[in-house]
């Protein structure tokens, strides 16, 4: 086979990159919807700084192989990572899965050139990612560290998960809250794509409300992150990469919901409840997983990630623990960075040990 390597550093090439780009989705069984066009143009378009892109692409005739959507960075020293940034719960590149290791070998070189200068950081790599292939076939100075931990469950309807419960009692209690919603009359709505920028901003509204009080991700009232998810969530939901859901009592939007969904990994991505469902003793956690398996009850996904955070809630679900990686990859001029890198995770690591384990944790006399 015969490939062909192309850098792109334009916005307006990667916005006409859509079709060719999403049917390299498609074909890529292992991506996630982090890697969809749609989620990573709109964040290029919105955090994006002009000059920093470098997407390389393979193909194979006309036809896109493999994409490595990359930005160069320059603090705390050159790097390029990947598009999405930390408001994207896993990164990744795309392998077309009908082509054999040429592609992979072929977009591994074309990284290796572009690294001649900068440390590559490959954040939030889900375990069997297509980016664990280009770290086996890497020739220089390679490390794989850990990353954010997700909790997953598997994509089966709510009465499979009720039944995964430790005990009899916890089930009856999950499905009393069941009960209650629907006594309350709690009704679900699918919102079509003309009405998806109106949701997201009740959305946003109520995410605002439900967290008046306490401690909020700050990147989430901002207006750039509503622009992202504007610009990203309505093509999705067309082209069936998202559902957006409403939530709605005696016909007020009490909550709403955005589930993003790729064949092999569906979850919840962020959500607003208005206060008054806690008033009501409405458990939301359980509303919001009850309507994301009816997404995923037709087997298609192969996950259900409850995607990164350890939040206590989360494990009355009985999920699997599975941590993100992280891949630094580098040339031997740019071991040094990746010497950087890997002192600092190091460093890093170690202050939230001490952090967890309080003042006294440092020890002495």
């Amino acid at each position: 086979m015969t490939y062909r390597v192309e850098r792109v550093t334009d916005d307006d090439a990667f916005a006409s990159l859509g079709d060719d780009w999403t049917r390299l989705y498609r074909r890529c069984r292992q991506a996630t919807p982090f890697q969809s066009h749609a989620w990573l143009s709109s964040w290029w378009h919105t955090y994006g700084r002009p000059g920093d892109l470098r997407l390389l692409l393979v193909r194979e005739g006309g036809r896109l192989v493999a994409a490595a959507p990359l930005m160069r960075v320059r603090r705390p020293w050159p790097a390029l990572v990947t598009l999405g940034g930390a408001i994207s719960d896993y990164g990744d590149v795309l392998l077309d899965d009908t082509c054999g290791q040429g592609a992979v070998d072929a977009l591994t070189a074309a990284l290796a050139g572009a690294a001649r200068t900068a440390l590559v950081d490959l954040r939030e790599v889900r375990p069997g990612a297509a980016a664990e292939r280009l770290l086996a076939r890497w020739p220089g100075p390679r490390q794989r560290l850990d990353d954010s931990l997700c909790l997953e469950l598997p994509a089966v309807p709510m009465g499979e998960l009720v039944a995964r419960l430790p005990s009899a009692k916890a089930q009856q209690r999950v499905r009393a809250k069941l009960r209650r919603l629907d006594r309350l009359g709690v009704q679900r709505h699918m919102v079509p794509p003309d009405g998806v920028d109106a949701a997201l901003a009740r959305l946003l509204e109520l995410h605002r409300l439900q967290w008046a009080g306490r401690r909020v991700t700050p990147e989430h009232l901002r207006p750039r992150f509503r622009a992202h998810l504007v610009g990203a969530v309505g093509p999705m939901v067309r082209a069936g990469d998202a559902v957006v859901t409403e939530f709605r009592l005696d016909g007020e939007v009490v909550a709403v919901d955005v589930t993003l969904m790729s064949p092999r990994v569906a979850g919840g991505y962020l959500y607003g409840a208005h206060p008054r469902l806690r008033e009501l003793r409405a458990d939301v956690a359980v509303m919001l997983l009850d309507a994301c398996t009816t997404h995923t009850k037709d087997g298609a996904h192969a996950t259900l990630s409850l995607l990164r955070g350890d939040e206590p809630y989360k494990h009355h679900w009985r999920p699997e623990p599975v941590r993100n990686g992280r891949l630094l990859l580098a040339r031997r001029r740019t071991a040094p960075l990746l010497a950087a890198a890997v002192g600092d995770a190091a460093a890093r690591r170690r202050g939230r040990e001490l952090r967890r384990r309080g003042p006294d944790a440092g020890g002495g006399p």
